[in-house]
């Protein structure tokens, strides 16, 4: 198999304990991933005032080889919810008709859009990227998109697509070489109808509503065949080249639905084995996988997690 592999931790779970293991193992990708949901500004925050304390890890990480890749739900850090007051078109606007400071923002404004383009140029230069590829998603909620005339027009792919290409733009303000995922996920699985991604959109393709003991090559489960069916739609969209899986093959935050302590958890190594195969046939230039709520915490109550099959395959 040629497609790459990699794995995304909670910012607080970047013990020496999981630097050493990164350091040691076979994986090209490594990421750090604020908790979303709906204080991901609030977890993104964190990240950035935690910054000096994880960065002579982050740098030993990319000293073994490994390309340091954020990915984090930044929409609401980019905007921030304060600048209601003064500019309350710059919101979405929801299914009442009231413009509401909750998620994502009013994709058919310019000056919003124009706002998140400086601050994906500020986020930029606080979280570099050496390979010069950018995760920062819109909001994570599967509803929270604009309702007013303009953008009722567009789908909510269409709306995502119009979010992404702003971010890229703010992006090559500070890094000229940047490209930026469109994150292929709940509401935003199926490609864009009639907006275009500008020339540095990749895929990043996350099947969060797939059956996870199953090969999603399965055809005789319906959840994936229904993940898998835009597939064509978004390779004819955004092409393969930079394509990527985000996947949930390690994430125990998932599978102890996101309460802690963490459940003990079991690998099922032959579904990831399958899905890598899957990948990579269809030309994914790389794979990750969330590895969450596994961190010194997890150690203590059920020692070594179940993992080396994927970090040294």
């Amino acid at each position: 198999m040629h497609i790459r592999r990699g794995l995304l931790i909670h910012t607080a779970e970047l013990s020496e304990k999981w630097t050493d293991r990164v350091c040691n193992s076979t994986l090209s990708l490594f990421g750090l991933h604020p908790v979303g949901g709906g204080k991901a500004n609030e977890s993104m925050e964190d990240l950035i005032r935690n910054l000096p304390l994880l960065k002579p890890r982050l740098d030993r990480i990319e000293a073994a080889g490994i390309a340091v890749e954020h990915e984090m739900h930044a929409l609401r850090w980019m905007l921030p919810a304060d600048l209601f007051a003064q500019h309350p078109d710059w919101f979405r606007m929801d299914e009442k008709g009231e413009r509401v400071a909750d998620y994502n923002l009013c994709s058919s404004n310019k000056d919003a859009l124009e706002y998140l383009s400086e601050r994906a140029a500020l986020t930029a230069k606080i979280l570099p990227a050496s390979s010069h590829r950018y995760h920062f998603w819109i909001d994570d909620v599967r509803t929270a998109f604009c309702h007013c005339p303009e953008c009722k027009k567009y789908s909510v792919s269409d709306q995502a697509m119009v979010m992404y290409n702003a971010i890229l733009r703010g992006l090559r303000r500070t890094d000229p070489e940047a490209k930026q995922c469109y994150l292929s996920y709940h509401a935003t699985l199926e490609a864009p109808r009639t907006v275009e991604p500008e020339t540095g959109i990749f895929l990043e393709y996350a099947p969060m509503d797939r059956q996870f003991d199953a090969p999603l090559a399965d055809s005789s489960v319906e959840k994936n065949r229904s993940q898998t069916a835009v597939l064509p739609d978004l390779f004819a969209c955004f092409g393969k080249a930079d394509a990527m899986a985000c996947e949930y093959w390690l994430d125990n935050s998932m599978y102890s639905r996101y309460t802690k302590p963490p459940k003990a958890f079991t690998h099922m190594a032959d579904v990831t084995d399958a899905d890598l195969v899957f990948y990579d046939d269809l030309g994914f230039d790389a794979a990750t996988t969330f590895a969450c709520y596994l961190g010194p915490d997890y150690e203590e109550l059920h020692g070594e997690p179940d993992i080396g099959s994927y970090v040294n395959k």
